[in-house]
């Protein structure tokens, strides 16, 4: 699957983007793979109350399935302005 970080978080790890073979079931599952990979990792998901994640361009939830998904996104909050 397509893993995207977008702001803070792709400055953290470094990469817009990249493709992962994963066998995570879960978002959670995802989170704990990646960051078991590599500090820079760790660090990007280390509060992940201050992250947002959308499957296939759809916010969601990081209990969320992974079955069938294409596209991960991790990104902060919006804020208006």
């Amino acid at each position: 699957m397509n893993v995207m970080y977008f702001a803070w978080v792709r400055e953290r790890i470094g990469v817009p983007q990249e493709s992962v073979e994963t066998e995570a079931a879960t978002v959670n599952d995802l989170i704990a793979e990646l960051s078991s990979r590599e500090e820079r990792y760790a660090a990007a998901f280390a509060d992940t109350s201050a992250l947002r994640v959308a499957l296939d361009q759809e916010l969601s939830d990081f209990g969320a399935s992974l079955v069938g998904v294409r596209e991960v996104a991790f990104f902060p909050p919006m804020t208006g302005g």
